[in-house]
């Protein structure tokens, strides 16, 4: 089924419902998020097999520190023991990890995890797995222009010559393509502050399927959703029916 279909190079996906799944089923919120871990180990594999070029998760947003404490304990463990169980496996089958967001306020121990798994996939050229953790799309951009203007400031750059390519050299995903297709899973329908400068001509997919339910069946169903759609980036239908027409002759 999946050879017809047009398989974007870049998935951006909000994992969203793992509370949801435990408290429906009279569960603990941790059970949640480790049925959440194994979603994201059947969707990293299918995304491999499809040829996805990267798949981008949103793991713990800036704003999550305002849960509570126990809960951030439970997913700072979680992160790590992930990390350590994954690294070989991620390695194994080419998959490149990178992780991307303010690093700087996880523990010293975490830092060195999340490094050394970084480094042991540094050589795959396969599937690139980008997880944000501690990430913000405001953060992004702000760093990105703080970045900037300190070119400014170091007369580098001059600030009429400031481009949007300056921009995108400058947030955290640099050297990666923006997603094509975004999927929230969860039943919400925003992007809660994930890749805002990136997602500009993003598609966007939501879906009432609770993250730990997210399986290959449906990642298939928001891909064949992806597909049917026709992409413009404000050009005309009629120009992108040329466009593909010519690229056929």
């Amino acid at each position: 089924m999946t050879d017809k279909l047009t398989i974007p190079r870049h998935i951006a996906i909000v994992m969203d419902g793992n509370g949801r799944w435990a408290r429906a089923k009279h569960r603990p919120r941790l059970l949640g998020h480790k049925k959440g871990v194994e979603a994201v180990r059947e969707i990293v594999k299918t995304c491999a097999k499809l040829n996805v070029e990267c798949l981008s998760l949103f793991a713990f947003s800036s704003e999550n520190w305002k849960r509570p404490e126990e809960e951030i304990s439970n997913l700072m463990s979680l992160f790590m023991l992930a990390l350590e169980r994954e690294a070989k496996a991620l390695a194994r089958n080419n998959v490149r990890l990178q992780i991307i967001g303010d690093l700087s306020q996880f523990s010293e121990k975490l830092q060195q995890k999340i490094k050394q798994v970084e480094d042991l996939t540094a050589d795959s050229d396969g599937l690139k797995l980008v997880v944000a953790a501690n990430y913000g799309g405001r953060w992004d951009v702000t760093q990105a222009t703080k970045s900037i203007a300190q070119k400014v400031v170091d007369k580098d750059l001059n600030i009429d010559d400031i481009s949007e390519d300056d921009i995108c050299e400058s947030v955290s995903t640099y050297g990666i393509p923006d997603p094509d297709l975004f999927i929230r899973t969860g039943g919400e329908k925003r992007i809660s502050n994930f890749l805002i400068w990136q997602m500009a001509y993003t598609e966007l997919y939501f879906t009432d399927v609770l993250w730990p339910d997210f399986d290959a069946n449906e990642l298939n169903l928001a891909i064949t959703d992806y597909s049917s759609r026709q992409r413009r980036f404000g050009k005309t239908s009629e120009q992108v029916l040329a466009e593909k027409n010519g690229e056929g002759e």
